[in-house]
């Protein structure tokens, strides 16, 4: 039978994770709320991951009831049975790709963790200078975590945690479960993007090249000076960020000079995806909020990114409720 950790003593150590990521005051609400979960609801082992071991056959990929990633491409044994994955704990093999990276470190890490909007592949978004992993000058941001496995003074190291494709939440829950005798932790990183490290445990070369895909923009629709432009870029490109890099506004009036910067924060940066809408990300509920008034093509550009050919017009026209922002 699984032990569970006290709720205080649970509760204290979600706090501190959450602390980075939020406020105090929802810190502390989040962590009590998660914690209570903690003690009615059944215990996944974090501690125990499943692993996909590398065949004589072409390199697989599976997913677990997680949604983890576990590959044939980066672990070192040679067992044939792939059936077996889900009962293998085998550490990454760092040699499999110069893009992998094991470090081990003091527990304070000092990292802030981040996901883009499928909230899963967490990467490292920002180092703290005074922590362990920005001191090492082997963390970069921008890194993708891919397994952690404790460190203990008295049994040694514990069983890797496969990280790849995670849920942001379970990596937060991988760290807090550390047990409080545990000081150092070995992580294995990979520095190259989310699609590149799919590439890898797909079994691919992992080119340096992703793939591009085509933005058309439309520019004053419907006027003497309309103009239709035609941008090329890597897969997964941020709407705001590919136009405003090619000198091109999103911005209405006064919002071009004073919007957020892209920080998700005015809802002012309106584009209408009149093609190819279907390989955007879908709206979250604060945006299909922010753009209830307006037709469903309608986005902020700022937190739309396009993984397939797209068409968009800037200055759509928009709603009263837009100008009040």
């Amino acid at each position: 039978m699984e032990v569970r950790p006290p709720f205080v003593a649970t509760c204290f150590e979600y706090m501190v994770i959450l602390k980075m990521i939020y406020s105090f005051p929802i810190a502390v609400l989040a962590a009590v709320i998660l914690s209570f979960q903690c003690q009615i609801s059944p215990v996944y082992s974090f501690s125990s991951p499943s692993s996909v071991v590398q065949s004589r056959r072409k390199p697989t990929a599976h997913l677990n009831k997680h949604n983890i990633i576990h590959s044939s491409a980066i672990y070192s044994t040679t067992d044939n049975n792939d059936d077996n994955y889900e009962d293998i704990n085998e550490p990454i093999d760092v040699s499999a790709d110069p893009r992998l990276r094991r470090l081990r470190l003091s527990r304070a890490l000092g990292i802030d963790w981040g996901t883009d909007l499928s909230f899963s592949f967490v990467y490292v978004r920002d180092l703290e200078p005074s922590g362990a992993a920005s001191i090492s000058g082997e963390v970069e941001i921008g890194d993708q975590i891919c397994e952690l496995t404790s460190v203990n003074s008295k049994s040694g190291k514990d069983i890797p945690i496969n990280l790849i494709g995670a849920p942001f939440d379970e990596v937060m829950g991988a760290f807090a479960n550390l047990g409080r005798e545990v000081t150092e932790v070995d992580l294995v990183f990979f520095r190259g993007t989310k699609e590149e490290l799919k590439d890898l445990c797909a079994g691919g070369a992992g080119s340096q090249e992703d793939e591009q895909i085509t933005i058309t923009v439309i520019q004053n629709k419907g006027s003497k000076d309309e103009t239709i432009r035609t941008l090329e870029a890597k897969k997964g490109v941020n709407v705001r960020q590919l136009l405003t890099d090619n000198g091109i506004n999103v911005y209405q009036s006064l919002t071009r000079w004073t919007n957020c910067k892209g920080k998700q924060l005015c809802g002012t940066c309106i584009v209408n995806v009149t093609e190819g809408g279907e390989g955007t990300n879908r709206k979250s509920l604060d945006e299909a909020s922010t753009l209830r008034e307006n037709p469903d093509t309608y986005r902020l550009s700022c937190v739309t990114f396009a993984y397939g050919d797209v068409t968009v017009e800037t200055f759509p026209p928009i709603e009263a409720a837009q100008w009040t922002r």
